[in-house]
């Protein structure tokens, strides 16, 4: 392995801003430290957005370093105006607790939790929580510039484009830092790493801790991933990639992956694979059907971090099944009906609808129309078609919506 963190941490891509880089490169070569990144819990997973996040904690902890995972039960209350355009829905406690129990067993798939640097866990809102607003204005307020803080990005775009950004958001920032400064004072937390658009957020903690303690600290940015077509990394038709396998099954996820475009996928072999990069490098001249492969070995080795390597290969062998041979293979998202059911008059619209293949009766019949929907492999656009026990092949109905989302239904 490399003993140049950060040398690697560039080469993968990860690299975008760094406070006095320098000395954070002497620092990590010489010792251990500890450094934290925070997650807003404002739904019950993470998506793909926050993949390479979870990559850096990765890399860092199989480099000897202790990662520290703050799940902002807290600061979720208030809500993050970082690269929004509008403020978030307030959630309750008891939704953001919820959904911090979800979030952590997803990190149990990325993360060591056994050994020196184990991952150490921390929720925000034990010592936000707790304090005295007066207080905490007369200790801390006063290192904090409103003339600084309006020319960060997070506030200056939303205010620039003049869209609301209330105080309880403005006060986030100032949460963060103090975030900073709490694990800065009870884990010995020098970095904090986060995306590009928390650089201003992170740049007020290390000062914070100048001013606090008089100690340096530092902040490690990762830029903003977007595809070549040049929209955000994630996001797609069907919505958000979600990283929990009871919001979206191993197949789908391989199948995100599998559907990378051609330009992407030596970068993403980089950011979301753990192959060497050399090797990965010597991908740049592929084309044609060698792009197909890489695109496998992406799905593969991606879908392998999150949901293991049978899962995987699970996947795989379902996707040559499904396009090569057009059969169902295994591990398609399915679900089960009684026989008894599909011959009490099941309207195929009503099954679309339900398994998620139109978001509404109109966008149903767009799609009927421009022949997106196969039944056992044939092209269906008969609006008022209904389901019936002639449609049962080996007791499994495939239906298709386009070349690329398959649903099977088990009939029992």
């Amino acid at each position: 392995m490399n003993k140049n963190l950060l040398t690697e941490f560039k080469n993968r891509g990860y690299f975008f801003q760094c406070t006095n880089e320098k000395n954070l490169e002497n620092l990590l070569q010489e010792k251990k430290i500890s450094f934290y990144i925070g997650f807003d819990c404002t739904a019950s997973s993470l998506h793909v957005g926050s993949l390479i996040q979870i990559m850096c904690l990765r890399m860092f902890q199989k480099h000897g370093h202790t990662p520290i995972v703050l799940l902002g039960g807290g600061t979720t209350m208030v809500g993050d105006p970082s690269g929004k355009e509008e403020s978030r829905k307030i959630l309750s406690e008891d939704e953001i607790d919820n959904n911090i129990k979800k979030i952590k067993k997803i990190f149990t798939k990325f993360l060591d939790h056994k050994g020196k640097n184990k991952v150490i866990y921390v929720d925000n809102k034990k010592w936000l929580a707790k304090l005295n607003y007066i207080k905490f204005l007369r200790d801390y307020g006063k290192h904090f510039s409103i003339n600084k803080m309006l020319t960060f990005d997070s506030v200056k775009l939303r205010l620039d484009r003049e869209q609301s950004l209330s105080f309880l958001e403005f006060n986030y920032m100032i949460l963060q830092a103090y975030d900073y400064l709490e694990l800065s004072k009870k884990n010995n937390c020098i970095l904090q790493i986060g995306g590009s658009d928390q650089w201003g957020n992170i740049i007020n903690g290390v000062e914070l801790i100048r001013k606090e303690r008089q100690q340096e600290v530092f902040g490690l940015t990762t830029p903003l991933i977007t595809t070549a077509q040049g929209s955000k990394m994630g996001k797609t038709e069907k919505g958000a990639i979600w990283l929990d396998d009871k919001l979206l099954s191993s197949y789908d996820y391989w199948q995100f992956w599998r559907n990378t475009d051609d330009r992407d996928v030596v970068k993403y072999l980089n950011l979301f694979t753990e192959l060497n990069t050399e090797e990965i490098n010597k991908y740049k001249s592929y084309s044609g059907n060698k792009i197909n492969e890489l695109k496998i070995l992406l799905a593969n080795e991606a879908t392998k971090l999150l949901h293991g390597e049978k899962a995987a290969k699970r996947a795989e062998t379902t996707s040559i099944a499904t396009f090569n041979e057009g059969l169902a293979g295994d591990d398609l998202p399915s679900k089960e009906l009684k026989k008894q059911n599909i011959e009490k008059k099941i309207f195929f619209k009503d099954l679309v609808l339900e398994i998620k293949f139109a978001t509404s009766g109109s966008d149903f019949k767009r799609n009927l129309i421009n022949n997106a929907y196969r039944i056992n492999n044939i092209i269906e656009n008969n609006e008022s078609r209904i389901i019936s026990h002639l449609d049962i092949i080996n007791d499994q109905i495939k239906i298709s919506f386009g070349k690329k989302r398959h649903f099977v239904i088990k009939v029992t």
